[in-house]
This record gives structure tokens, C-alpha cells and sequence, in this order.
């Protein structure tokens, strides 16, 4: 079967946002008087890739024994976040190559993100994500806030761009994103920026860095 469109992840997959993330929960924690110490900092790494805002935030909530509302932190870290967006964030090593690769070989893309309206404003400011994408850029907001491991981001991707869910390939970087493009019946690719490539094992193919894809060997590829 021929895939007809590719579906990306944002952050982690396009761009390289680690260290905006890991500030974001350094500044909102140590304003508690919160030290993140080595084993905090691991813990977080490991539970909250790829999972939406309003989840992580409970997640902090919960493990820090945080007064505060849930809301409140989601407030908070993303304004942090976005605060440093437009001076820390930068396409992932390979993507605007392999991006050329697809559109030459006439491929319908997305964005596809667990990542808020405002997050994705300001990394489309910073990068110019629109003169990859055009106006196929979806995020959490567009389907009432349900992020992954729910399929409903895929879905909505899938049917702006007009393509059907069995012929849309996803690239994800976290084990939430590859969860979420096979429950919509999507072949998904795994890219290990993340250095935890043992996450993606439900991932129909695992790569290390794009230059390890060629669009036309993929569109074409059996699962």
C-alpha cells in the first residue's frame, strides 16, 4: 500500500525543545523552593514525555505535593515556556532535509501536537513552521483539549489534510505519540531524540536521526 500523507509530532520530532521544558520545570519549581535534584529531574524526564500540559501538570502536582490548582500551574509553566520559546528552540537536525525529500515526491504533511494554540504561536514565530506546513498545523486545542495517547490529534490531522488514517504515516518521538498514531490505524516512525529508543518499542520503526529515511522508499513501505 502507497501512504499518501505524513503526519509530524512537534516537539522532540521537528523541533528540539528538551531544554526549554526542562527550564520551564526548574524555574516553576525552584519558585517553591524546590531543589530538582538529579533523581526529581529523571523521574520527570521519564514520565512526562509527550504527555499534554494539563497532564503533566498534575502529574507535578501530585509528585511534589503541590498546593496550588491544576490550572494554575499550567498557567504558569506554559509562561515560562513560551517566555523562552522564541529564543531556545530549533529545527530538529535532518527535518528540513527530509521535509525537500517528501515534498518532492509529492507528499500531503501536518503537525499533529499535544503542544497548546499559544505554545505552537510561538514556535511558529520563531521558525516559520507555516512555510513547511501551510495551514496544516493542528494542536490539543483544535480537538477540545484531548491530547495523546488519544488518537483524536491524528484523526483531526488526517481529515483536514483530506487523507485516510490507513495511508498516513506519523513521526513521534514519545511512547504517548506512538500509542496515539496506532490507536487512529497509523504507521508510525520513531525518531530517538530523546536517547530512549527502548520508549518506542510499539513503533512500527524506530530511526536515530532522518537522514536514515528516504521518502520514497517509506511512502512505499509494507507493515
Amino acid at each position: 500500500m502507497k501512504y499518501t500523507a505524513v503526519i509530524f509530532d512537534m516537539d522532540g520530532t521537528i523541533i528540539s525543545s528538551e531544554t526549554v521544558w526542562e527550564q520551564a520545570l526548574i524555574t516553576l519549581l525552584s519558585s517553591r523552593s524546590i531543589t530538582v535534584t538529579p533523581e526529581i529531574k529523571a523521574h520527570f524526564e521519564l514520565n512526562l514525555h509527550g504527555v499534554d500540559m494539563r497532564s503533566a501538570c498534575a502529574l507535578i502536582k501530585e509528585h511534589m505535593n503541590l498546593p496550588d490548582s491544576v490550572d494554575d500551574l499550567v498557567h504558569e509553566k506554559r509562561a515560562i515556556a513560551n517566555a523562552l520559546y522564541p529564543h531556545e528552540v530549533t529545527l530538529i537536525d535532518g527535518f528540513s532535509r527530509f521535509h525537500r525529500d517528501l515534498v518532492s515526491n509529492a507528499c500531503a504533511m501536518g503537525i499533529a501536537t499535544n503542544a497548546n494554540r499559544s505554545t505552537v504561536q510561538a514556535t511558529n514565530a520563531r521558525l516559520n513552521l507555516t512555510q513547511f506546513f501551510g495551514e496544516h498545523i493542528y494542536h490539543i486545542d483544535h480537538v477540545n483539549g484531548i491530547g495523546k495517547p488519544n488518537p483524536d490529534v491524528f484523526l483531526h490531522a488526517a481529515q483536514k489534510l483530506g487523507h485516510d488514517p490507513a495511508r498516513c504515516i506519523v513521526i513521534e518521538d514519545s511512547p504517548h505519540g506512538v500509542a496515539a498514531a496506532k490507536k487512529a490505524g497509523m504507521f508510525c516512525v520513531g525518531i530517538t531524540t530523546a536517547k530512549r529508543p527502548e520508549l518506542l518499542n510499539q513503533a512500527d520503526l524506530i530511526i536515530d536521526h532522518y537522514d536514515e529515511l528516504d521518502a520514497k522508499t517509506l511512502l512505499h513501505i509494507t507493515n
